[in-house]
């Protein structure tokens, strides 16, 4: 492999005829793996030239993880030394030691830049629009107590707050644990998650949280049924964290010693490793959300899969002196992407709450063709739900969370309401938020028959109940739920509100008024579960046309019941 820029390379085949063709290097981090320490180095060099530092006021992404080594040349211009913290001073801030070593600094490559491997072969400028900072909240030794899992986040958070209090940040935990799993049920740490996101009388906190991974038992004959069984970790059943899966994209097997190994997944589908909420309760929130690149694996079909190298992520090394690139994957790089992208949102559009800002991302994602053949297509409500916590929304993209277009327009709207009020001895629903549509009503009546689609996303935090004997019941958990529905051709004003209080009534007593149908993809049976509903309407264009109203409204909570 030869790096070498447009003009070395013009030069280089005019004064010789030794060169037959050239190509571009194939997109595998396994190249990189087989370079020597110096080699490795005249590629980061070549990146660290081109890359311009974030601005002391950008946004950053919060690891909340093992550490990260600063000394790296590719950390150290987004991660100051007073933005590195712990949670016990005496572990110090990288992870250069003990069981996690490495992984704090992996998430950190991820965070900042994606999979490496692009930004070292692109000869672009990069321009980093956030930063870092770093928590470590794993000791170098040992683990630290299950009771005190909830305790360290959130001293986690106050220390970042206290050293920079008016920045921007997604917080990012790709620590999970499988102690405290009641299928959805929420723990004591997710609750703790739910109430420093809904930050009480401060301004709330996004929280990025990885599923989890499946460390045993994976099989290319049981993919992906096993990982449906195998249900996501503390503290993903916090309802207000943007809970992250993985699937892969990545398909391709160049390294020799792998060459007619087959593979775990396709390309669209699981990442083999990433667990799913399909044996929760179906009262509980819907994990993962959305999903981002988290590797794959290959096999020789006789023995266990492996996550070689041509399948992974590529990142950054825990001791650059030694090795400056290192592979990375599952949902600890996929929460890792997340987490940039909410950064990213942020220094785009400053100032947007972080409800807003998880709203957006599960909003731009679409389910790749694998997903939507399993989600959509002759599917059973009882089957959407299922895909559903396999794969959550699918994947985002950062220009449809940013950017409209002329055939796909993004109406954004940020708003409160007061759910409840006293009348006498007696809590009422107070509120209903009523948002009209834009449309060009003329333009969709001429579309006709032409069909059409409509993608609705509502985000919002709950407060936690305090008290962990409501936890068993969703309505004793949330303080509140919020729903949304949409006006039906030739339907008024007064009857719409009409049949959304009917709707609210009915939930209070556990039933649903809309079996799903009304040309829903998902339908409320399927999408109104924890505190982010998602969902699409697909119908003529003509039929759009008078659906030209959204309701917001609220259910009931434990605001309401005590």
């Amino acid at each position: 492999m030869l790096l070498a820029s447009e003009v070395d390379l013009t030069c280089l085949v005019l004064n010789t005829d030794a060169i037959a063709e050239l190509r571009l290097a194939k997109d595998s981090p396994a190249i990189f793996m087989e370079m020597n320490p110096v080699e490795q180095a005249a590629w980061v060099d070549d990146l660290v030239g081109r890359i311009s530092a974030p601005a002391h006021f950008a946004p950053a992404v919060c690891l909340l993880d093992s550490g990260a080594v600063r000394d790296h040349p590719l950390i150290a211009p987004a991660l100051a030394v007073a933005d590195q913290h712990a949670y016990d001073p005496s572990w110090g801030v990288d992870d250069a030691r003990g069981p996690w070593r490495g992984h704090g600094t992996g998430m950190a490559g991820v965070a900042l830049y994606g999979d490496l491997e692009a930004a070292l072969t692109r000869k672009t400028a990069v321009k980093l629009q956030h930063q870092l900072e770093t928590v470590k909240i794993l000791p170098n030794r040992g683990q630290n107590l299950p009771a005190l899992y909830g305790a360290i986040t959130a001293s986690a958070v106050d220390r970042v707050e206290r050293q920079a209090p008016g920045r921007s940040r997604a917080f990012c935990m790709a620590v999970t644990s499988e102690i405290g799993l009641g299928r959805g049920r929420p723990s004591s740490w997710s609750a703790a998650v739910d109430q420093l996101a809904y930050g009480n009388e401060a301004a709330g906190r996004l929280f990025v949280i990885a599923a989890g991974n499946i460390r045993e038992g994976v099989t290319a004959d049981g993919f992906p049924d096993f990982n449906d069984l195998a249900e996501a970790e503390n503290p993903a059943q916090a309802w207000n964290a943007l809970v992250i899966g993985a699937y892969t994209a990545k398909t391709t097997i160049s390294q020799k010693d792998f060459v007619g190994w087959g593979l775990v997944a396709q390309a669209g589908d699981l990442s083999p490793t990433s667990r799913t909420s399909g044996i929760w309760d179906r009262q509980w929130p819907i994990r993962p959300d959305v999903v981002f690149e988290g590797g794959n694996q290959a096999h020789d079909g006789i023995n266990e899969p492996e996550a070689i190298d041509d399948l992974q992520l590529l990142t950054t090394h825990h001791r650059p002196t030694q090795h400056l690139l290192t592979t990375f994957g599952e949902t600890s790089s996929a929460s890792a992407l997340a987490a940039r992208m909410a950064a990213r949102i942020m220094a785009a559009r400053p100032g947007l709450w972080p409800e807003t800002v998880r709203g957006l991302i599960v909003h731009a994602a679409e389910w790749t063709r694998i997903m939507r053949r399993h989600v959509e297509q002759g599917a059973s409500q009882t089957q959407k739900s299922a895909m559903l916590r396999r794969y959550g929304w699918g994947v985002p993209s950062l220009p449809r969370a940013l950017l409209s277009a002329s055939d796909d327009a993004t109406l954004m709207i940020e708003d409160s309401l007061t759910p409840f009020r006293q009348d006498g001895s007696d809590i009422k629903t107070r509120d209903m938020n009523l948002h009209s549509l834009p449309w060009p009503r003329e333009e969709l009546l001429a579309l006709g028959s032409q069909e059409v689609e409509l993608r609705i996303t509502l985000a919002y935090f709950v407060e936690p109940n305090p008290g962990e004997r409501g936890w068993t019941r969703r309505h004793r958990y949330a303080s509140h739920g919020l729903r949304f529905a949409l006006k039906r051709t030739l339907e008024t004003l007064t009857d719409f509100r009409s049949r959304i209080n009917k709707a609210a009534q009915a939930e209070e007593v556990g039933r649903s008024l809309n079996s799903g149908a009304d040309r829903w993809v998902l339908g409320p049976n399927v999408r109104d579960r924890g505190s982010i509903h998602s969902d699409i309407w697909r119908g003529s264009a003509a039929a759009l046309a008078d659906r030209d109203a959204v309701g917001i409204f609220p259910v009931t909570g434990w605001w309401k019941e005590n």
